[in-house]
């Protein structure tokens, strides 16, 4: 590798964790380019706070793809755009292949036509269905029970037969929970509609919900509420810059969890939200949702061993501080 550092092109580089990964990447000293359609990423965050150059686009648009990597050097790329709502996924699947299967083929196609061949994919815990095991590892089964779980599964796929065929390397990330902020307060979650549990939390501290709802309190948990993985997006972002860096030295192809390897109830969450905000947040127990496990913990082990990756904000204090302190920022 030469002493220049590569120039990365993040995908969905406008989204939370894409945004998140952008900073991590310019930290690190990456030349980083960013292509989004913005249908959920944020232009303001591109222009005020990454400044970084954004070509507005689509990865299904294979036109724009060949130009992007015709007229640029392109070293390798950061795969974030994918629609990610698992609801949505099930009322609206064709949404979901289109974008997250079909979008990611082509931009796989695109790559192997300008010989770029080192992909970052920002994969799911989704792939593996109801979990048969706790912490869940690699090579747990995968049974995806959702349209957005066997999309991502299908890309997995695909890059396993890419690897095989044209010697294309690829890191697969299965995460879990992603969560809080940058801890500078320069980027954080803001998805609209939003379906999270800690930045519903949030917003019911900042009086924007009048409760938080608790789905089930009689699961096999220490106080009876799902326990969930909580991982920082920072120490994400981390990680993904690790997975760049395992490849440009020589990797092979390989999957990695992301989580703490260790879970934290609903329960915990709220109450975690009323020591740090110093607000009520009140709280409605309600039924169970069908299809919430109890728990859902990967361990990380691999990834500590492989990559050298070590969470920073493990901690849900810290997780929800960095939220608060940019939830108060952003939607005050």
């Amino acid at each position: 590798m030469s002493q220049l550092k590569p120039t990365v092109l993040v995908t969905g580089g406008a989204g939370y964790i894409g945004s998140h990964a952008v900073l991590a990447l310019q930290q690190s000293g990456y030349d980083v380019l960013v292509l989004d359609n913005l249908v959920y990423g944020h232009q303001d965050i591109i222009d005020q706070v990454l400044k970084v150059e954004l070509i507005r686009g689509d990865t299904n648009d294979r036109p724009l793809l060949d130009d992007l990597f015709a007229s640029r050097r392109i070293d390798a790329v950061m795969h974030f755009a994918a629609y990610t709502y698992v609801g949505e996924s099930v009322t609206t699947p064709e949404k979901y292949y289109r974008n997250n299967v079909i979008g990611t083929l082509t931009l796989l196609e695109a790559m192997k036509a300008a010989s770029v061949n080192k992909f970052v994919f920002s994969s799911t815990c989704a792939t593996y269905g109801p979990p048969q095991e706790s912490p869940i590892p690699e090579t747990h089964p995968q049974n995806p029970i959702s349209p957005y779980g066997v999309s991502k599964l299908m890309v997995e796929q695909i890059l396993a037969d890419f690897d095989r065929a044209y010697d294309f390397r690829s890191v697969w990330f299965r995460y879990f929970n992603a969560a809080g902020a940058d801890p500078n307060g320069l980027l954080g979650e803001d998805h609209n509609p939003e379906t999270h549990l800690i930045p519903l939390v949030l917003f019911t501290a900042l009086g924007k919900r009048e409760t938080i709802s608790i789905f089930g309190t009689d699961y096999p948990t220490p106080d009876g509420t799902c326990l969930r993985d909580y991982i920082h997006v920072s120490d994400l972002a981390m990680a993904h810059v690790l997975g760049l860096e395992y490849l440009l030295n020589g990797g092979k192809t390989d999957v990695f969890n992301l989580g703490n390897g260790n879970g934290f109830s609903v329960k915990q969450v709220i109450e975690t939200a009323r020591a740090i905000t110093g607000q009520e947040i009140k709280a409605v127990e309600c039924d169970r949702r069908p299809g919430d496990p109890a728990s859902l913990v990967g361990t990380s082990e691999k990834a500590r061993r492989v990559l050298g990756w070590s969470p920073k904000y493990a901690d849900l204090n810290d997780i929800l501080a960095h939220a608060w302190q940019w939830h108060q920022k952003r939607h005050r």
